[in-house]
């Protein structure tokens, strides 16, 4: 069996779908009442994995053979404005599922994020040193120093700007910026940050790749593409044929966000 935090999120439900149709049997957890569809191999349990408690109590439940941490908080922002809350899920709750993961002798997969990096040049492989420029991308650092420290079956997944269909309410950059064009609302889009843009289906075939192969260590699985993210936006404007009339183009200085951003990842 294979416990997924953070199945009513953007990634998690293509996740928990995948594993089920890839023969998996899946024990989806996440806040609240289940979002995704339950069919055949899919389970759903609501867990707070920062209560090291109900994380034991589900892990002794299931016994499962694998752990793939898919749930954190995940905005730069609301992360640099409500730190506590930020290590409490993405470092305290990771080491409470890692513990157990190395107690239980399962594979741990994290999935972390560029925004481990600085961003100074870009291109980055998995050797590079990290250096996050802000709270999000700390956490998520020490995140993977952890699993790194307490379980020996792990692999790490760091993606950049993932995008797709959101099914389960959660929204992505292209999901939002789709909805303004079609209201013609205005909507600023950065052109100075520079990304290699994941589509999730492909995010997730890697990670069923890593889990059938148990592989160990870190692996950078995104995009081959190079966009900024105002670039992407009117790509898919271009692919849609969408009015992107009330979309602006701006510098990351002038949207002046709580959290610094990486700005080549």
């Amino acid at each position: 069996m294979v416990l997924v935090t953070g199945a009513n999120g953007f990634v998690g439900y293509y996740l928990c779908k995948a594993l089920a149709k890839n023969g998996y049997e899946v024990l989806a957890t996440g806040k609240g009442e289940a979002r995704i569809p339950l069919t055949d191999g899919i389970r759903y349990e609501t867990l707070d994995f920062t209560d090291a408690f109900a994380v034991h109590d589900i892990c002794e439940t299931y016994q499962p053979t694998a752990i793939i941490h898919a749930g954190a908080m995940g905005k730069p922002d609301e992360c640099e404005l409500h730190q506590w809350d930020a290590h409490q899920t993405n470092v305290e709750g990771t080491m409470h599922l890692a513990l157990k993961a190395a107690e239980l002798g399962a594979y741990f997969l994290l999935i972390s994020t560029d925004f481990v990096f600085d961003g100074k040049t870009g291109m980055y492989s998995e050797e590079d040193p990290l250096n996050p420029v802000n709270f999000y991308g700390n956490t998520k650092k020490l995140a993977e120093e952890l699993v790194q420290e307490f379980v020996t079956d792990y692999g790490i997944v760091r993606t950049v700007l993932v995008y797709g269909a959101p099914q389960t309410g959660r929204s992505n950059l292209l999901s939002i910026v789709k909805e303004k064009m079609m209201k013609g609302e205005k909507y600023s889009v950065v052109n100075d940050q520079v990304r290699t843009p994941t589509y999730v289906e492909d995010l997730v075939d890697g990670i069923i790749a890593m889990l059938r192969l148990k592989a160990r260590g870190i692996f950078h699985i995104c995009g081959e593409e190079v966009f900024t993210p105002y670039e992407l936006v009117m790509e898919m404007a271009r692919l849609k044929n969408l009015d992107s009339s009330s979309i602006d183009q701006v510098s990351t200085a002038q949207l002046q966000h709580p959290a610094r951003r990486p700005m080549r990842t």
